[in-house]
């Protein structure tokens, strides 16, 4: 009878223990989805917890949540309680991916959810239902990639413009967040950003009236030839459709649902500059230009410099070909050139011109010419190559010596070399220095060195004084309890801070950061935190009514923005307000 009571007992505790353990997990709608679906992601536990940390979600874009919602109730007299946090994401890309840990912290402990592996595969087709809200978005808008020319040669200029059409039956009154950026691998490109407001124009699409603005222009100049691919753009986009319900006047409500629209790849073909014809001397030039040499002076002596530039103007791809190069006569003292350019990038490609300038300097007198220089560049408007000449310029060199003069020394003082040395061929060697002093004075007996020897003696009390103050302060249990719970808030602060130009994640912040401090300040749980609990209990520690008010008002603000949109002026004074009533509670609180 005793070993049956004994078994009845234990059993009766491990049932209890059972009971009492904490669960905290995370459950998925479906682990395998199309592109252009939603996945939900649930994070339960069965008793309340702080601190909660959601995963990073690498791969989705979090379109939705955190909701949260609790489950509280009574039955047989024993309590069930549940509590859920929601996240709605989309995929960014096909492929698997995982969904990391989240954290809680329950009685002071810290658990964790299991990895969650979910797999995306391409998009998946869906029910054509004319009263479906996804299918109605997915019917009226759409994201067009225009490709002014799909067969380009080498380094012939191409534009792309991603246009975002939308039908008069919906609307879009919301931002939307790009997923995707276009890749130009294989191409050098260049955004084309247009100044001012973002304009909405009139048009249509496939034969009917839509709206559309223009979300990005880019300029490519290929740098391969055969087939390359333009990765897409991919935009999640909010979506108000009419739905089946009207409201008291009769007027059909709005839905919004979120679809991801992708523009979709691109190929381009790309054939190769023709071979016929090619010159010698090309260098990968393709446009429409004009060749021109020119200096600064013709006529001067010898060790003066003169600049003589070489000048490329035109359309096409100014910034990636190189000038012909510069061949003068040995005599000649020639530096390397600078390039200077000015090229303006715009829809239809580079505009404007590019130099190489270079400094030559003559050594002797004489008559030098320097001969017609040619560039080459191939036309995609003609279909053929171009060959462009500069005109021979004659460079008079008046005063100097004469090259290859013999060099007769004799006897007689009276006799010169004919060697002739420029006035400032020594410039560079210094003719004066700067002494200084080795006989420094010793630093021993110096007030310096009385400084540091005194310094540490004064500051004795201080470290006496600082010493004591520490100590009564480790005594002060209570205020160490307040300063612990004022040096928790001002961590959730100083995070809510960081993220001020993020509404989500800076309520998130803020919430955390007032209910931290309330258990800390009235050693309650989470679960009795409503807005009259909280109003009660901080009157009776004589709170005062504008403190009490101010603090439900920023709880009210942390469950608003959830679900609508806060301009950045709001979210900053809501930050304000909380550290001014943080302080002021902290000072009242009695």
């Amino acid at each position: 009878m005793r070993l049956k009571s004994v078994f009845i007992l234990v059993f009766m505790l491990s049932f209890g223990l059972v009971q009492s353990q904490v669960s905290f997990v995370a459950k998925v709608s479906k682990k395998t989805l199309g592109i252009n679906e939603r996945l939900r992601v649930n994070f339960e536990m069965n008793q309340d917890g702080d601190n909660f940390v959601p995963p990073s979600f690498k791969g989705f874009n979090v379109v939705g949540g955190p909701n949260q919602s609790i489950s509280n109730s009574w039955i047989n007299g024993k309590r069930s309680y549940s509590k859920t946090y929601s996240y709605f994401l989309a995929p960014k890309s096909q492929g698997k991916f995982t969904i990391n840990q989240a954290t809680i912290e329950i009685d002071d402990q810290i658990y964790k959810t299991t990895l969650l592996n979910i797999v995306v595969t391409a998009a998946v087709t869906k029910p054509k239902d004319g009263n479906n809200a996804d299918y109605l978005a997915s019917e009226n808008v759409h994201l067009i990639a225009e490709v002014s020319n799909e067969t380009p040669y080498l380094n012939e200029a191409i534009s792309v413009v991603y246009k975002l059409y939308v039908s008069n039956d919906v609307s879009i009154t919301r931002s939307w967040q790009e997923i995707d950026t276009p890749k130009f691998e294989d191409f050098w490109s260049q955004n084309i950003v247009d100044k001012g407001k973002q304009q909405i124009f009139e048009g249509t699409f496939k034969g009917k009236p839509y709206r559309y603005v223009i979300l990005r222009k880019a300029v490519l100049y290929p740098q391969k030839t055969g087939a390359l691919i333009i990765e897409p753009l991919t935009l999640d986009i909010p979506i108000d459709v009419q739905g089946n319900s009207r409201d008291i006047f009769g007027r059909r409500r709005m839905t919004r649902v979120n679809r991801t629209i992708s523009a979709g790849k691109r190929t381009i073909t790309v054939k190769p500059l023709p071979i016929e014809g090619k010159p010698d001397n090309f260098s990968g030039a393709v446009g429409n230009f004009n060749f021109n040499v020119s200096t600064n002076k013709s006529t001067l002596n010898a060790n003066e410099a003169l600049e003589l530039k070489i000048r490329v103007k035109g359309t096409g791809n100014l910034k990636l070909f190189n000038l012909p190069s510069l061949k003068l006569p040995s005599s000649l003292e020639v530096y390397e050139p600078v390039r200077d350019n000015n090229v303006a990038v715009n829809i239809k490609g580079m505009n404007g011109f590019i130099n190489d300038t270079y400094t030559v300097i003559p050594q002797y007198k004489g008559s030098y010419p320097i001969r017609p220089i040619t560039f080459s560049y191939f036309n995609p408007a003609s279909k053929s190559y171009k060959t462009v000449s500069s005109d021979e310029i004659i460079i008079q060199v008046e005063n100097g010596p004469v090259p290859n003069q013999p060099n007769n020394v004799k006897d007689d003082a009276s006799n010169e070399n004919n060697i002739s040395l420029a006035n400032d061929q020594f410039k560079y060697i210094k003719s004066s220095t700067q002494l200084i002093s080795i006989n420094r004075p010793v630093f021993f007996k110096t007030s310096l060195f009385w400084y540091l020897t005194v310094i540490p003696f004064l500051l004795i009390p201080f470290v006496i004084l600082i010493g004591n103050t520490r100590r009564k302060r480790l005594g002060d249990l209570e205020g160490k309890r307040f300063r612990k719970a004022t040096k928790l808030a001002k961590k959730y602060l100083s995070e809510a801070k960081k993220n001020i130009g993020k509404q989500e994640a800076f309520y998130e912040a803020l919430e955390r950061a007032l209910h931290n401090y309330l258990r800390a300040k009235l050693d309650i749980v989470t679960s009795e935190f409503s807005k009259e609990k909280i109003t009660i209990l901080l009157t009776e520690r004589k709170v005062e009514e504008v403190m009490v008010s101010d603090f439900v008002g920023l709880l009210k603000s942390c469950e608003f923005a959830r679900y609508t949109p806060t301009s950045d002026v709001t979210i900053k004074q809501d930050y304000e307000k909380a550290v001014d009533v943080i302080s002021n509670i902290d000072k009242q609180i009695q």
